[in-house]
């Protein structure tokens, strides 16, 4: 290491530096150095109305975020609340805690990816154990516009991990309460055994205030659900009134394409299509059936 080298180690605090990190990588320093930032912007529809900005990554970029997956982000834990995007997770597993419960109460925040600031995710690389270049390098490549980019393949393995401790107070919260609670990206979920309206309203105000005040996510508005055992209760798309299962709607879909591709009539799936939704179908009732 040269004498300039070691004049700003000194200003670039403790921690792992570029040439660590480089390594860990498995790419040079001058490669790593070398990776521009550039994104191609475009909306999508959502399903439930209104546009969602995708940022995608150059390929260049894309690779890089990989390897920044793969080789540091997947060796980091995550609380067992957060199911997306996960080994072993998954929209089951999200659902599953939630099954045969009296109320269901959903959560959705309102721009999850890009309100998780840069600021906190620089701060969160150097609580890890990188030093302020290094830090400030990986927060590079992993921000855009402020916050993690919808559309980077490290923003969901980010997301987990950088909330660990919010997911540990929202778990403490639902515990308080008699609640069960899950998290699957955006979509947070509370279940409660008992229906007791002053301590579902208490846990909706206090989680509302939690994630404003010390983490900067806001609830939709439009999106708190709070779903009784007399209504469909739907958690990651999956009915838990009962189970785990596929809404009945979907169902009777499933059956009805079934019945006019034996017949030979006109169908809205092909023979394949119907083969990979059994599959998901059979998968779901698989997973339901553990113990979760």
């Amino acid at each position: 290491m040269g004498l300039l080298d070691s004049i700003l180690g000194l200003f670039d605090g403790q921690g792992h530096n570029l040439e660590e990190l480089a390594r860990r990588l498995g790419v040079t320093r001058q490669q790593l150095s070398a990776v521009k930032i550039h994104y191609r912007e475009f909306d999508i529809r959502k399903r439930g109305g209104g546009n969602r900005l995708i940022c995608a990554p150059s390929k260049e970029l894309k690779a890089m975020q990989r390897r920044i997956n793969q080789r540091l982000l997947r060796r980091l834990k995550v609380h067992l609340a957060a199911t997306g995007f996960e080994p072993g997770g998954g929209i089951v597993r999200n659902a599953a805690p939630h099954a045969g419960k009296q109320v269901v109460v959903k959560l959705d925040v309102k721009n999850f990816f890009p309100s998780t600031s840069e600021r906190r995710v620089r701060r969160w690389f150097r609580q890890i154990g990188w030093n302020r270049r290094a830090a400030e390098l990986l927060t590079k490549l992993c921000t855009y516009h402020d916050g993690l980019p919808q559309g980077a393949p490290t923003s969901p393995a980010i997301s987990n991990r950088i909330n660990c401790g919010m997911d540990a107070l929202l778990s403490k919260l639902a515990d308080e309460h008699g609640a069960t609670y899950t998290r699957y990206a955006d979509d947070m979920t509370f279940s409660f055994r008992v229906d007791d309206p002053d301590r579902i309203g208490s846990l909706i105000v206090k989680a509302r205030k939690l994630l404003s005040r010390k983490y900067g996510y806001r609830i939709h508005p439009g999106k708190l659900s709070v779903l009784r055992r007399h209504q469909q209760q739907r958690v990651t798309g999956l009915v838990v009134n009962e189970g785990v299962r596929l809404p009945r709607k979907t169902r009777r879909w499933l059956r009805a394409v079934q019945h006019h591709l034996d017949t030979g009539r006109p169908s809205t799936l092909s023979k394949w299509q119907l083969y990979g939704w059994r599959c998901f179908q059979f998968m779901v009732e698989k997973q339901s059936s553990r113990k979760i």
